[in-house]
């Protein structure tokens, strides 16, 4: 390994270094320990290392093929102490800035969409049902009024009609009833028959279906 590659690959586990650290704080500020269950924080520390040993070993490929030295690991303490000494502070304080932000700026865009997407819309759908709902009371009524209307004329134009009908009524022969009636009953009985056996081959039917 060149000198210069080994230069290299010093300031990149130095920079790994203080990424570790900044990583680490970031984690610490997300995962929320205290109110976490104990296995919740044990996997996701197991996550965290594995991720932060894949990241390292990626960037120590891309600088040097992967060749792993003693003084490396001391790079990347010196990296995450310097972090520790001089970034830290600065570094929490742009999360908290950053963090600040992001929760501003999900609740001025929820705001608006509720002022300009959601309550246009939710009014206009209440105002769309009002109108239909005012509209069929008003039809209802509408036909209510019409079909009293037509049923008035209908039994002031049929009123003659059976005024007549039962004056014929009279006229015909008590013998001509009587075979009406007659005739009437037959055929009354003859329903009553069918009826009697459409009924109970129904149930017959209904009984096969449930067995």
């Amino acid at each position: 390994m060149s000198l210069s590659t080994q230069f290299y690959t010093m300031l990149s586990m130095i920079a790994m270094g203080s990424f570790f650290g900044a990583s680490l704080d970031t984690y610490q500020r997300f995962l929320n320990r205290k109110n976490r269950k104990r296995l919740i924080v044990f996997v996701n520390d197991i996550l965290f290392w594995i991720i932060m040993g894949l990241i390292s070993f990626y960037v120590l490929f891309l600088v040097n093929y992967g060749e792993l030295r003693f003084y490396l690991i001391l790079a990347l303490l010196c990296g995450f102490s310097a972090y520790q000494a001089l970034l830290k502070k600065f570094y929490l304080r742009v999360l908290e800035a950053f963090i600040h932000f992001t929760k501003e700026t999900i609740r001025l865009l929820y705001r608006l969409f509720i002022t300009l997407i959601y309550s246009p819309i939710k009014w206009i759908v209440l105002f769309l049902i009002g109108a239909i709902l005012f509209l069929s009371r008003v039809l209802l009524t509408l036909v209510k009024f019409i079909g009293k209307v037509l049923l008035w004329v209908l039994k002031v134009v049929f009123y003659p009609i059976k005024l007549i009908g039962k004056g014929l009524l009279h006229l015909i022969p008590k013998q001509v009833k009587e075979a009406f009636r007659k005739t009437y009953h037959v055929l009354e009985g003859y329903f009553n028959i069918i009826k009697n056996v459409l009924i109970r081959a129904f149930h017959f039917i209904k009984r096969m279906f449930r067995i």
